[in-house]
């Protein structure tokens, strides 16, 4: 079952969107996307809060995401955590069978 996982980044001044743009010209977003299993990788600015970055991240189910917390790529964000000396909030979901009485409410 797929899971999808919130990271709120939080970090003094411009940090935690330096740590994002560090993240993907270093070549970890790729690295991580390339992960069997990775069904997305993205960040986004929450336009009210200029010290936050939300990064979504979804895996195939948790098999995967032990997997991908197993490797070198784990150390590497951590050390860039601590280099712009970044808190986090984690929310985590897990994907459920749709709704079809939620389609009605869902342009596509």
């Amino acid at each position: 079952m797929a899971l999808t996982i919130n990271i709120y980044y939080r970090g003094q001044g411009d940090n935690a969107k330096k740590f994002a743009q560090e993240m993907t010209d270093s070549g970890i977003v790729a690295e991580i996307r390339s992960r069997p299993g990775n069904l997305g990788y993205n960040y986004f600015y929450p336009s009210d809060d200029p010290q936050t970055v939300l990064l979504i991240d979804s895996w195939q189910d948790q098999a995967s995401l032990d997997a991908h917390h197993q490797t070198e790529t784990m150390a590497k964000i951590a050390a860039l955590r601590e280099k712009y000396d970044l808190h986090m909030t984690v929310e985590r979901y897990q994907k459920l069978a749709d709704n079809a009485d939620d389609a009605q409410f869902i342009r596509n």
